[in-house]
């Protein structure tokens, strides 16, 4: 069962980590994720799953749209 790519705003992801105190390696344990993976989508070199997305955004307390990329006006 391959879940589809979700590009994640490596920016927001970033700065979420940083205003909750953690360095990668601490979100990563929180997260359940390596911290090679939580440094690949800060550089935007690798996108990630829906179950991912969620465990990220539970881990630095915020909802899951809080680090999708803004949708722009059309």
């Amino acid at each position: 069962m391959g879940d589809s790519q979700i590009c994640v705003d490596k920016a927001k992801l970033r700065r979420r980590r940083i205003l909750a105190g953690l360095d990668q390696a601490h979100l990563a344990k929180r997260a359940g994720r390596s911290q090679s993976h939580i440094s690949l989508l800060e550089r935007g070199k690798r996108g990630t799953t829906v179950r991912t997305l969620r465990e990220l955004a539970q881990a630095l307390h915020c909802e899951i749209a809080d680090l999708l990329p803004d949708e722009e006006a059309a």
